[in-house]
């Protein structure tokens, strides 16, 4: 007996479990170039995986969060953060009946075309390439699902849905397709990948910082989210050591920061009435929030921690002294240009010398660049 089904059967099978707010399982404008489909994947579970499977995803292992990769064991590297944001997408995603392969699919994109030593080179970078357009990681996460990837013959790039590229440029000012329009908000899923992105590295560089010792738990009394879930630590534990077990304080906070996003997106939706994907679309501001008080004190927790750990100057003096070999090499490659790598220099013609360069460099890992330096930098 034949039990295989064809892609429409398993995207509607998908699908009929989904809110109608969200986006089905076979996307919702296909991909720039068509495909047959496959029969027991989704559209976007196919997304998934070629997202995985790229050389760009990787390299975000050798990448810097906060701390340069390589000094410590325990830090979380520009591929942990990402997993984790991953994981709290889906958390959300699953308890507002959105499609959690997508949520999940844009958490796996969305960082990367972050270039080596983390939001310092991302700053290095854009200065370098001021006058040629600059540098913005979303927008090279985007060009390189759309260019850069070479795994397939016949085209560049991942040929993703719409719906995951989409998310990707989740920054972005108004979202266009050729033949769907202009829309002022991303659907569901990017919204929520957009925001557990914030509610992962809060916390997470929270918890790196604390770890490295440029934070403490005192200092912390004066951050109302941390008392928050340090409050919510001990109703469960009310003898918990916040010292000892910094980690399950940690966890109170993601898990009240998401179960706070649930409760307001859920209340959002419903008191705006719209019940279709294309709602989601064609609403003036997203629906996807925390509530006004919550909001508050995230935005006071990610002030805290650049005054106290990205500023702090044994984190940002060691990430601004591996960003210098990004313009050293920079500069080298632009008098050097045969010193390029294969795929950079056959990009030359076509993109300019200087966005080559740029592309070359943002795909290195943090080890490779510092060898690059070592060897060409003399």
């Amino acid at each position: 007996m034949n039990t295989t089904r064809s892609s429409k059967e398993f995207d509607r099978e998908e699908t009929s479990r989904l809110s109608p707010c969200a986006i089905p399982g076979g996307g919702s404008a296909g991909r720039e170039r068509r495909e047959p489909g496959h029969s027991f994947r989704s559209e976007i579970q196919r997304d998934r995986a070629r997202i995985i499977h790229c050389s760009a995803f990787r390299r975000l292992d050798g990448k810097t969060q906060v701390f340069l990769n390589g000094t410590g064991d325990h830090y979380r590297t520009r591929l942990t953060h990402t997993i984790e944001v991953a994981s709290i997408s889906r958390t959300i995603a699953r308890a507002l009946r959105l499609n959690e392969d997508l949520a999940e699919a844009i958490a796996l994109a969305h960082d990367l075309g972050h270039p080596p030593c983390g939001h310092t080179g991302e700053e290095e970078l854009d200065l370098l390439l001021k006058a040629h357009g600059g540098f913005d990681h979303n927008a090279q996460s985007l060009r390189i699902v759309e260019i850069l990837e070479e795994k397939y013959p016949g085209h560049h790039g991942l040929n993703l849905t719409w719906d995951v590229r989409e998310g990707i440029q989740k920054h972005a000012g108004g979202y266009t397709h050729p033949s769907l329009g202009n829309h002022p908000s991303p659907s569901l899923e990017a919204q929520v990948a957009d925001l557990a992105d914030e509610i992962a590295y809060s916390s997470h560089d929270l918890d790196d910082g604390l770890d490295a010792g440029f934070l403490d738990t005192g200092t912390l009394d004066s951050v109302a989210l941390w008392r928050r879930a340090l409050d919510r630590a001990r109703s469960e534990h009310s003898r918990i050591d916040p010292d000892r077990h910094k980690g399950f304080v940690i966890r109170c906070l993601v898990t009240l920061l998401v179960e706070d996003l649930v409760q307001r997106t859920s209340s959002n939706i419903e008191k705006s009435g719209i019940s279709t994907f294309e709602g989601i679309r064609n609403h003036p501001s997203r629906l996807a929030a925390f509530h006004v008080e919550i909001r508050r004190e995230l935005s006071a927790l990610r002030k805290f921690l650049f005054k106290n750990l990205y500023h702090h100057p044994d984190v940002a003096g060691v990430n601004r002294q591996a960003a210098g070999m990004i313009s050293d090499l920079f500069h080298h490659l632009l008098k050097n240009p045969s010193q390029l790598g294969r795929k950079a220099s056959a990009r030359v013609r076509r993109d300019g010398l200087e966005r080559s360069i740029g592309d070359y460099i943002s795909g290195m890992t943090d080890r490779y660049l510092a060898l690059q330096h070592r060897e060409l930098i003399r």
